[in-house]
């Protein structure tokens, strides 16, 4: 069996898992905690649809924060997002403190419902918590052939420039557009160089990580990675002030305006610290949809086009490709499929087995199958 590897062989394995038992796992978890059954669901679909595009940061290893959140009743088991004000194009919601994923697929199908009413919907919400993906919302609009764009503030883990304090999130930004034939442009980044993750590996490994990822407690750049983590801080997209680190600086604070500011939820330093859950979150997160056919004929025709000329560029590397936003996690779904699964560190497996074993769920991952 399994269990019976070596150590060190176990540190190197990764497993497949097929998908609707990863999906089931997740949900029979937070059920165990009292969640309900239908916003189980809607948090596993978030949380694999993460992996299954390949980032692994916001899937199934986000799990046991869940599971905490709702242990601990600092997020709220019972109820639904409510309306609290609303026009024709637009909407201020509730999210009644409930899981992220609860939260965020209310707001974006009421954004896609107003779209196709008046060509736009715009929803903030307050009252929420992490929702996994920004990409999983803003991709709900391509199934209605509309743009769909999706925000969220986060704790405060980045430090702006020529400041020395985390005072912004790493406050994602996704915008979704289709094309012909099913082909899409999905934007999902984050506004920080890096997520606090890719840090937090470098330091286990001991490894010194890339200039322009984070500073020290004074605020310089540096490549130590115990120094981001003990007082210092992400930096934004872009690196130092010299090269370009204000933009990602601005874009920061973007995603601050649309959700925090916007919607009346905690912004900046008032949203609490990373992993502490000493008080309700309170994030905002911010929803739009739009419709092309408000505006001028032929999207789809002419999104398809810019499309094709960028994955036709010559590469500067031969024997790579020039790839489309969207086209690296497009990638890892179709390998996914043809492998017939999603693979797992064991790991992650292991972590998550026994956080499932601790809560009574005795229907565990399958780890039996090392690729």
């Amino acid at each position: 069996m399994l269990n019976l590897l070596p150590c060190r062989l176990r540190m190197h394995a990764w497993c497949l898992i097929p998908k609707g038992d990863v999906l089931s796992f997740i949900e029979k978890c937070m059920v165990a905690v009292g969640t309900k059954p239908q916003h189980a669901c809607s948090l596993a679909e978030v949380l694999v649809e993460g992996d299954m595009r390949g980032h692994y940061s916001h899937g199934l290893n986000r799990m046991d924060m869940y599971v905490k959140d709702i242990e601990t009743q600092i997020c709220e088991k019972e109820g639904e997002p409510v309306i609290e004000k609303e026009t024709v194009a637009t909407a201020l919601v509730d999210g009644r403190n409930l899981l992220g994923p609860v939260v965020g697929n209310f707001c974006m199908d009421l954004a896609i419902r107003k779209a196709k009413e008046v060509g736009i919907g715009w929803v903030v919400a307050h009252g929420s918590n992490h929702y996994g993906i920004a990409g999983y919302y803003s991709m709900q609009a391509l199934k209605e052939n509309m743009i769909g764009m999706s925000y969220t503030n986060t704790s405060p883990l980045v430090v702006p420039t020529r400041a020395k304090e985390c005072t912004l999130g790493t406050n994602p930004i996704s915008v979704a557009a289709p094309a012909k034939d099913g082909d899409s442009f999905v934007l999902d980044m984050a506004t920080s160089a890096v997520a606090l993750g890719k840090v937090e590996l470098h330091h286990r490994r001991g490894d010194d990580i890339p200039e322009g990822w984070g500073c020290d407690a004074q605020g310089q750049v540096v490549t130590d990675p115990s120094k981001v983590l003990n007082g210092g801080g992400l930096i934004p997209i872009g690196g130092s002030e010299d090269t370009g680190g204000y933009k990602g600086y601005g874009l920061g604070m973007m995603v601050e305006v649309f959700c925090g500011i916007l919607a009346g939820a905690e912004y900046s330093r008032h949203v609490r610290t990373w992993k502490v859950t000493n008080k309700v979150a309170n994030l905002g997160q911010c929803f739009v949809a739009i419709n092309p056919e408000n505006f001028a004929p032929g999207f789809n025709d002419r999104m398809a086009d810019m499309l094709s000329i960028h994955r036709q560029l010559d590469p500067a590397v031969p024997g790579s490709s020039v790839l489309a936003p969207g086209d690296p996690e497009r990638m890892n779904m179709e390998k996914c499929a043809e492998m017939g699964g999603i693979p797992y560190h064991l790991s992650v497996v292991d972590f998550m087995n026994n956080c499932a074993r601790r809560i009574g769920v005795t229907q565990l991952l399958p780890c039996d199958k090392v690729i």
